[in-house]
């Protein structure tokens, strides 16, 4: 019976007769030197050197062992990334951008995750630490600012979601502010004046930001601001579907809910549904982020558009800047807003 690849190379290691970067030089007619700095990505050498060493370790189907090449390089080529919950469909679109981006300049990414909570992403950070990583890439941090200034002494860092200034620290951060104003001045152009707002974390500073939003289009508009219209919520389907219900069970009026982001509007779109309201009939809704999944729910919802793979492919390339001394100049597009079906100008 055929052995699988991965069985003849452990046999082969086992039996000491592993293909070595001296044999590959050999064949390839190279000095071992040559080979490595190929294989880093350091050479600079004519390009029939480079396809002489492609042949031989395609003959030889040599398998570089990646510790002790950075061992011998001094570096790792992993960059470590601390996103919040791995499995958010937010950060996932994000993780897979900084996953493109960090393998197109050949390093790998470490991901871990700090659930929200700082004792959690201090564990992560020393972690990934030990693992001796070129750099760390932070999704919304939760971390005290003097702690990842003193952090980026040791690595440089990229930060979403927030700003730090501090040396070796690029922050990346979406105008959650202005976003969310253009969420809530499309509905009081639609006509809306009753607009419930369901908030997010109110430790979060991107939550703060869009509940600042919220307001400043209601002043401009000179509609009065109303607790009773805003309802906290977690940023999950949950919150979103007892915060609708907590509205209704209150007995407030409204004509239209702006969720603090896809998730949350998820939620607000069910606790709608079973309380035997129609969207945008009943009420329009507006959510923040625009998930690929916002186009395909019923009704497609209408959401404040951030580019969410950007955010993870410009946090990838600042990072490599970071880590090859150059300076960052890297910012994020605008939010827009994705207009669908779940709103529609209000009829009286």
């Amino acid at each position: 019976m055929r052995r699988s690849e991965l069985e003849r190379r452990t046999a082969a290691a086992a039996s000491g007769s592993a293909v070595t970067l001296e044999m590959v030089a050999r064949e390839a007619g190279v000095s071992p030197s040559t080979v490595s700095r190929i294989l880093n990505g350091t050479a600079r050498v004519r390009e029939s050197k480079v396809r002489a060493v492609e042949a031989a370790i395609a003959k030889l189907q040599f398998m570089p062992n990646p510790v002790a090449r950075s061992l011998a390089g001094g570096k790792s080529m992993s960059v470590g990334v601390v996103t919040q919950a791995i499995d958010s469909p937010f950060y996932g679109v994000s993780l897979a951008g900084i996953e493109k981006g960090l393998l197109r300049a050949k390093y790998s990414p470490l991901f871990v995750s700090g659930h929200w909570r700082v004792g959690d992403e201090r564990r992560c950070v020393d972690h990934l630490l030990g693992r001796r990583v070129e750099g760390i890439i932070l999704l919304t941090s939760r971390l005290p600012d003097e702690e990842l200034v003193g952090l980026a002494r040791i690595v440089p860092l990229v930060v979403t979601g927030r700003f730090v200034a501090g040396e070796r620290i690029h922050c990346l951060d979406v105008d959650s502010t202005m976003g969310a104003r253009v969420a809530t001045d499309y509905l009081i152009g639609q006509g809306h004046r009753r607009i419930a707002f369901v908030s997010g974390p109110a430790d979060h500073p991107d939550a703060l930001q869009r509940l600042d939003g919220y307001r400043a289009a209601l002043a401009a508009a000179k509609i009065p601001y109303s607790n009773k219209l805003v309802v906290a919520g977690d940023y999950l389907e949950t919150g979103g579907f007892a915060a609708v219900n907590a509205l209704l069970d209150s007995r407030v009026e409204f004509s239209a809910v702006f969720a603090a982001n896809d998730q949350t509007a998820f939620g607000v779109l069910l606790a709608l549904h079973r309380r035997g309201l129609k969207v945008p009939q009943d009420v329009s809704v507006v959510g923040f982020d625009d998930l690929p999944t916002s186009a395909f729910i019923i009704p497609p919802l209408t959401t404040v558009h951030r580019y969410t793979d950007e955010i993870g492919e410009r946090a990838a390339e600042a990072m490599i800047d970071l880590i090859e001394r150059r300076t960052p100049n890297i910012r994020l597009s605008a939010p827009t807003l994705a207009i669908r079906e779940s709103t529609r100008p209000l009829r009286d």
